[in-house]
């Protein structure tokens, strides 16, 4: 899977969705995803396999089982395992549910 694919597959929720931030306000829920560090395998001095962790973030007015669900849906259809984290923030007064997830050779 690539970056690319990953985006069009997001967009198949049926939320918002861009890399990174969007250029103006947006009402949740939406969704925000963006690479967030290489952990490629290596041997001999040589990256053999690309791995790229993505965090995927879905922010929620109120917190929102029917969304998370729909996003879980998603990446288990395509295959991609998460770690999931949750927290509440108070500025934006929104919730934000993180999925961390592995593309590898994308």
């Amino acid at each position: 899977m690539t970056q690319a694919e990953l985006y069009q597959a997001l967009k198949t929720i049926g939320y918002p969705v861009a890399y990174g931030s969007f250029s103006s306000p947006v009402t949740p829920p939406f969704i925000i995803y963006q690479f967030a560090y290489s952990n490629d395998m290596m041997a001999d001095n040589v990256n053999y396999v690309a791995i790229d962790d993505f965090q995927i973030e879905l922010y929620t007015a109120k917190k929102d089982l029917a969304a998370e669900q729909k996003v879980q849906d998603k990446l288990k259809e395509l295959g991609l395992p998460y770690r999931k984290f949750e927290t509440y923030l108070d500025e934006e007064k929104v919730y934000q549910i993180l999925y961390e997830i592995q593309i590898l050779g994308g």
